[in-house]
């Protein structure tokens, strides 16, 4: 009987969840309950003890905004993710030490917590104030920046005596409100706005692009990262001299000051701007290794906050093994790889480059291979098309300076189709996508790249190979002779070692997830649950406020209801969530059902708490979910992408959702602060978990008394 009920409640789920479309009517509890609990927050010990006493520990306590997965920018102008919290790591383990993050809500509670020895370092991009000084004691430089005044494009603001009659939104903790001061006592008709200190710059920042604040003011660096993206703001007024970005410690601990001070001198942290042609060892002197590449699925790209991507991985791993540190460039197209390359805008390519004889009397070097990719046709999936002899009449469309564009040419005569030139700022995914689409005829793709789209595509396939597989390889000047030999040496030893393996088949094996799949069903052994964790499920909905069967459908979205699953990226438990996430929200062992289920409720919330308090609660519910999949900078994109377009910022369906689709292609993802994101996958995900959602509530009757969302 159990058995026959089983089977009835999950033909019910697959039907109501796959037939149900549209919204379910408001109820008079249309959201993910209003009231939430307050819980305590977990409060950090107190340890203000030198460098010994933290020897004696074993840790780092480095204190910073909280920032969780996915807000941080794409690094695409060589400035490194996280580059002040990746050099303390590195620093830590110099020590004998383990890096700890510290998180603080609020940017004003850096300093009062590092005083009190909460923290042993501050690690927040903050400028060495004279203020500050008198408190606590700073490094030295790691950056140095200005203070300037951000405006809309075309806003006539030009110098400081254009600010009489202006209005500047910054926070009362800003290095930036002394300056702002001095300016007002020359034109006292200058307005100062202080906002709440839970409003990031990067907000303050988009409240000018979208006029709900006139001026802002952000450091240059800050400003640097949005302005190379988008063309709605400026960078109008600098109110400052160069100024100083550097780490924070307490005033008594004078060893650690030290430490600290002999090791930022070996890193040479003032690098030059100009571009260099320099071999390993003048890399070296530097410690960086610049890596040209492109934004994509296959090479580079943001995913939940994390850096991923084959070639970033290996490139990583190689800058490691030389004692360097990764900087990203990302040029506008394909077709300047080279040319930035020989011009000293970068130290190697890393882009799955196929090795042609064309680009090595460019001047090009290329190491030995790492990839081997075989050229293949793509069509839809409808599509009988199955060898050269067909292709008369068709139009193949791929861009003019890559290896397929070499490999059809001397082909369309004897065969007959037209090779129509793609944009060059396409990569091999969009035009995937445009066959797809129907808007390109067919396009050719290598295999690997192919191979990603399929595991979320079912609409294209491969028609035919085009030959033999060629050779991929990094590519390095020819005048840099060992920087090649020692990149050769890398790929010699690791080529289709353990870590080779293990990242090629994280990519290209089952780019998507690799998990033990569980059959669709509830428990079975307590008819009519929903699943096995639905008694704890209940338990952390109700403490953090979300209707449980919401959360029930995310969790068989996230993992099938396995404990043990583990995605990709190394995503763990019912709610795949990172490591390194858990941690910033204190918790750990993701192995442990309760302990992942809770991460999971726990980092859900803290998204829905990043959106604006006064939207709909329904859909900030999407926006949370739609962030918990891709990373809440790229739902940010795509919410500004949609304003843009006409289309409405506060509304999930069929509005954002839609700016999230054109964020997948180049012509979008490079005006976007995070990048490129395969932007359907987050709009099947909310989709599909709505869906099942209101499968779950008609099969439980609970109706509005269960917290309903519309």
């Amino acid at each position: 009987m159990r058995t026959l009920k089983f089977c009835i409640l999950v033909f019910l789920i697959t039907f109501v969840a796959t037939g149900c479309n549209e919204s379910l009517p408001p109820t008079d509890s249309t959201v993910a309950v209003e009231t939430k609990a307050v819980l305590p927050p977990l409060l950090p010990e107190i340890e203000t003890g030198d460098l010994n006493a933290l020897r004696q520990r074993g840790e780092l306590r480095i204190l910073a905004l909280r920032n969780p997965a996915g807000a941080e920018h794409l690094p695409r102008q060589g400035a490194a993710q996280n580059s002040e919290r990746e050099l303390l790591e590195k620093f830590a383990g110099k020590q004998g030490l383990r890096a700890r993050m510290v998180y603080v809500e609020r940017y004003s509670d850096l300093l009062p917590w590092l005083i009190e020895g909460k923290g042993d370092i501050i690690a927040d991009n903050m400028t060495a104030t004279d203020e500050r000084k008198a408190k606590i004691a700073f490094t030295l430089p790691v950056a140095y920046v200005r203070e300037q005044i951000i405006a809309r494009a075309g806003d006539p603001l030009q110098d400081k005596d254009g600010l009489a009659g202006r209005s500047v939104a910054v926070h009362a903790s800003d290095s930036f409100l002394a300056g702002l001061k001095r300016i007002q006592r020359r034109e006292p008709t200058l307005t100062i706005t202080l906002v709440d200190e839970s409003i990031a710059t990067d907000s303050l920042i988009e409240g000018v692009a979208e006029g709900k604040y006139d001026l802002t003011v952000a450091d240059s660096n800050l400003a640097a990262s949005h302005l190379a993206v988008r063309d709605d703001i400026k960078a109008a007024v600098d109110i400052s001299g160069l100024r100083s970005i550097a780490f924070g410690v307490r005033k008594g601990n004078v060893q650690l000051l030290q430490a600290l001070n002999a090791f930022l001198g070996v890193q040479h942290l003032a690098e030059e701007a100009r571009s260099h042609s320099d071999d390993l060892p003048a890399l070296k002197k530097r410690r960086v290794l610049r890596m040209l590449t492109r934004n994509s699925a296959a090479t580079y790209f943001l995913w939940r906050g994390e850096l991923l991507g084959f070639d970033y991985e290996l490139a990583k791993k190689f800058a490691e093994k030389q004692g360097l540190r990764l900087e990203v460039v990302v040029p506008p197209n394909r077709e300047q790889l080279v040319p930035w390359l020989l011009e000293g805008r970068g130290d190697m390519i890393a882009a799955s480059l196929t090795v042609t004889e064309q680009r090595q009397l460019e001047g090009v070097g290329f190491t030995r291979p790492y990839l081997k990719a075989a050229e293949v046709m793509v069509t839809r999936q409808d599509d009988p098309l199955a060898s050269m002899e067909e292709l008369a009449g068709r139009t193949v469309t791929v861009r003019r300076s890559s290896s397929y564009w070499e490999t059809l040419e001397p082909l369309r005569a004897q065969y007959g189709f037209k090779l129509q030139a793609a944009p060059e700022t396409m990569e091999t995914e969009a035009l995937i996508a445009a066959v797809a689409a129907g808007e390109y005829d067919l396009t050719v793709a290598d295999n690997h790249i192919l191979e990603i789209e399929l595991t979320w595509r079912d609409t294209i396939r491969t028609a035919f190979p085009l030959g033999v597989p060629r050779d991929q390889a990094w590519a390095i000047r020819s005048s840099n002779p060992k920087l090649l030999a020692a990149a050769n040496a890398f790929i010699k030893k690791e080529y289709r070692g353990l870590f080779y393996n293990i990242t090629y088949g994280k990519y290209f094996r089952n780019a998507k997830r690799i998990m033990s799949h569980v059959n669709d069903r509830a428990d079975s052994n307590r008819s009519g649950e929903l699943s096995p964790y639905d008694g704890m499920t209940r338990q952390y909905a109700n403490r953090y406020g979300f209707d449980w069967r919401l959360v029930i459908s995310q969790m068989y979205q996230e993992s099938r209801f396995d404990p043990k699953a583990k995605s990709w990226v190394g995503a763990k438990g019912l709610m795949q969530v990172i490591p390194r996430t858990a941690r910033e929200l204190e918790l750990e062992d993701l192995d442990n059902p309760e302990i992942g289920l809770h991460a999971g409720v726990k980092y859900l919330d803290w998204l829905m708490q990043r959106f604006e308090p006064d939207l709909a609660m329904s859909e900030r519910t999407w926006f949370a979910l739609a962030s918990y999949n891709a990373g809440l900078g790229h739902v940010r994109d795509a919410r500004t992408l949609a304003r843009q377009k006409g289309w409405d910022p506060d509304r999930w369906f069929d509005n954002v959702e839609r700016a999230m689709l054109l964020l997948s292609k180049d012509s979008y993802a490079k005006k976007a602060r995070h990048g490129y994101v395969r932007g359907q996958e987050p709009v099947n995900y909310v989709r599909q978990i709505r869906d099942r959602y209101k499968a779950y509530v008609k099969l439980t009757g609970e109706g509005k008394d269960g917290g309903e969302i519309s």
